[in-house]
């Protein structure tokens, strides 16, 4: 997707993709040298992969919160959303969202055991987090973003632009 032909809204979440994109690629590498590194792998690699995972997720909720209170219900007004792009983009987000909530919640119980399972587990909920998160940014950049760049009309872009510019959702709300 050439990005240049996307409309301010769309270009903004285009954009947004890629410093969570670099932060991904060093959680990911982290986590996988984690668990290869098994009862070996370090405590301060184990607080780092904590930290930047926790960095990562507020980041993501402030993009993933444009997307899920004002892009999604637009598009769905067209597309419905039991079904179809708009169901796979949200099912997409909750399963990311899941397997962060599950690194943090294993981090709390297992936190730096010994034994490398505990360790290994924590790791494994950040890689599959990533993994979710970079197949679904590809289907955002080359399918969802143009999709709406063609399916929202010029007035639901400005409303789309404003509110991500006020930080309000549709309605009203600060986000």
């Amino acid at each position: 997707m050439d990005s240049l032909a996307l409309k301010p809204p769309l270009q903004q979440l285009f954009d947004e993709h890629i410093p969570l994109r670099a932060q991904m690629e060093r959680i990911f590498d982290l986590a996988c040298g984690l668990k290869e590194a098994g009862i070996g792998g370090g405590d301060t690699q184990l607080r780092l992969l904590v930290r930047q995972m926790t960095d990562f997720a507020w980041k993501l909720e402030q993009h993933s919160d444009r997307e899920e209170n004002l892009l999604f219900p637009m598009m769905a007004r067209y597309l419905g959303r039991e079904t179809g792009p708009i169901a796979v983009m949200e099912y997409e987000h909750d399963q990311a969202k899941r397997n962060i909530e599950l690194f943090h919640e294993a981090y709390s119980m297992h936190g730096l055991r010994k034994d490398g399972i505990g360790i290994g587990q924590i790791a494994g909920y950040a890689e599959e987090a990533v993994t979710i998160l970079m197949e679904h940014f590809c289907k955002e950049e080359h399918a969802l973003f143009p999709m709406a760049n063609n399916l929202l009309s010029e007035q639901e872009l400005e409303q789309l632009e404003q509110a991500f510019t006020t930080g309000q959702d549709q309605g009203g709300d600060r986000i």
